[in-house]
């Protein structure tokens, strides 16, 4: 058998450039999945992020009152969960791109986006904004009032599927111009369903979560809250009562336009 004459340092040498190797592989490795699977919101994940820095700053024109609501949320420390101020803004200039007047937002927290929200509406329009506790709804309401529009934002705290039941058993199915969902992710797709049947053709639902920092490429088996995002996107992909689009900004947004 032919044996080759290789030397102890050799070998210690190739074994050693192996754990280098291998140790520069998992670490990378690992650093692109945090990268990729962090939120990127102005407020958490990306706050540091040079290119969305820039964004930010030549971009945001937020209602002084928009950002005194963001900066007394950044006090709780589930402040992550909330709107990312951009996104907000995008979604607000959508409204006003429809002359939205009737809008629905499905998960409140401290009213950041209602209030968005509510500033982009016409003056005889209004926001149901939808939550089941107070606890996070009234630190918003001082600032509704200070911007004027309490009067535009109807909350109701009770589950949401029941005030979409109560406001289509009222009579008013396709009356509304926008909805935006950020709620409980097992009920997902029973949201968008009811908004689909509120919503005037024309009308668009904002998805919000539908990358939850990027699990929904592959969902674990007992993540139900991922499984259920997933499946609605794949659903929305396929729908042919909408067109779509699903956008890189904050957690992922997808528009869904009522056809």
């Amino acid at each position: 058998m032919f044996q080759h004459n290789v030397s102890k340092e050799a070998l210690v040498g190739t074994a050693t450039l192996g754990v280098v190797f291998a140790a520069g592989y998992l670490i990378a490795k690992r650093r692109y999945t945090f990268d990729t699977m962090d939120i990127f919101k102005s407020h958490s994940g990306g706050k540091d992020h040079p290119v969305l820095q820039y964004v930010l700053n030549h971009s945001m024109r937020e209602h002084p009152v928009l950002k005194k609501l963001r900066l007394k949320t950044f006090e709780d420390p589930l402040n992550f969960i909330m709107v990312a101020c951009e996104q907000a803004q995008f979604m607000a200039n959508l409204a006003r791109l429809i002359k939205a007047k009737k809008a629905i937002e499905i998960g409140v927290y401290t009213g950041y986006n209602a209030l968005s929200l509510a500033l982009a509406v016409q003056d005889d329009g209004h926001v149901v904004a939808c939550d089941v506790k107070e606890e996070y709804t009234n630190v918003g309401k001082p600032f509704w009032k200070e911007a004027g529009v309490d009067h535009k934002i109807d909350l109701r705290i009770q589950p949401a599927l029941k005030t979409l039941d109560d406001l289509l058993a009222a009579g008013e199915a396709e009356t509304f111009d926008f909805v935006f969902i950020d709620a409980d992710k097992q009920n997902y797709d029973n949201y968008y369903e009811k908004s689909l049947q509120l919503m005037r053709k024309g009308g668009i639902i904002a998805i919000d979560n539908v990358l939850w920092s990027g699990k929904v490429v592959n969902p674990a088996e007992d993540d139900l809250d991922t499984q259920a995002i997933d499946k609605l996107n794949k659903k929305i992909h396929r729908d042919v009562r909408v067109n779509m689009s699903m956008l890189t900004v904050g957690d992922g947004l997808t528009l869904a336009f009522k056809l």
